[in-house]
């Protein structure tokens, strides 16, 4: 089976490295082109064309798959099959009909819940315990297409959306080849997507990490959880933005404190009220400096108890 492989970021690489692994044929791996990355703007290779190259593998780069001299490069390699793992383009049609068994894709959900670019970070705010990788045949939309394969794979209470991803570009990695061995004897059915029970999740903004301490403490946790590594929880004191990377529930209540209030100090952080329960701030980190623990950010800021945390013009 001739496999043409597309993907771009970390999340993809357990993929194409399952396939490498297990001895598929891989004509050629289409990924971004560079572009300059990080605090130095430095043109660097996306995570794919790292480890195509370190495979010795054809890598190809087009600014849009839609562009006429790739279609034809693409038609050349006559792939039976086109992998597609995070790639970052809409597959246009004349691409889908190219390979006899379709473009395959791998989706970090279990659709139709969860359809769009940020499947991983919103299963964890809304409170899912349960997600999954799965495998489907693209179609024109997005993520629409007919399911192959799926996997369950649960969300622990300490997982962020670093974690979790790579739980799940491990499953997807494993299902993927799962799914080429069955398509190759012929032995499976694509399912149509229920639309009835379709959701989205779609491209974080900066914003989505700002906190709501009107919000249940579960629910501060698990956005604060499900943001890290980005775009990163926040919230303001003193009208500086501070940074949360690590918080939990405890159990103490204050009910005549607002929202918001700082309501002790621990050994292990800063006990913050939330419009229901409370949660302790364990790893935060102010503008400027490394990350720290809360305890320290307190005794270093002379954090006081009934302060107030949230809104950038929050006055100390």
């Amino acid at each position: 089976m001739r496999i043409v492989f597309m993907g771009t970021p970390e999340f993809a690489v357990p993929s194409l490295k399952s396939l490498i692994d297990g001895g598929w044929n891989v004509e050629a791996v289409v990924t971004q082109p560079d572009r300059p990355r990080g605090r130095g703007h430095r043109v660097s290779f996306s995570p794919i064309k790292e480890a195509a190259v370190e495979a010795g593998l054809k890598v190809l780069q087009p600014e849009k798959v839609s562009e006429e001299s790739f279609m034809k490069l693409l038609e050349e390699l006559s792939p039976d099959v086109i992998v597609v793992v995070a790639f970052g383009q809409l597959i246009p049609p004349a691409i889908l009909e190219i390979p006899p068994y379709g473009c395959i894709n791998v989706h970090a959900s279990l659709l139709p819940r969860y359809r769009g670019a940020a499947p991983i970070q919103q299963a964890i705010i809304d409170g899912c315990r349960v997600t999954g990788v799965t495998t489907m045949l693209l179609d024109e939309g997005w993520d629409t297409g007919d399911i192959l394969l799926q996997e369950q794979v649960m969300i622990e209470p300490e997982d962020t959306a670093g974690s979790l991803e790579m739980k799940l570009a491990e499953a997807g990695a494993q299902l993927l080849c799962e799914t080429l061995r069955r398509l190759a004897r012929g032995d499976l059915k694509p399912t149509p997507q229920d639309e009835t029970e379709a959701t989205y999740a779609y491209r974080l903004k900066k914003s989505a990490g700002e906190i709501s301490w009107e919000a249940n403490a579960r629910q501060v946790v698990d956005l604060v959880r499900g943001v890290n590594p980005w775009p990163g929880a926040y919230t303001y004191h003193r009208g500086q933005m501070l940074k949360v990377w690590e918080a939990a529930e405890v159990d103490q209540e204050a009910d005549e404190a607002q929202p918001g209030t700082v309501l002790g100090i621990t050994d292990d952080g800063i006990v913050i009220t939330c419009g229901s329960g409370s949660v302790l701030l364990k790893v935060v980190q102010p503008p400027n400096r490394p990350r720290m623990g809360g305890r320290d950010y307190a005794n270093g800021y002379r954090v006081e108890p009934g302060e107030l945390l949230g809104g950038a013009s929050t006055d100390a």
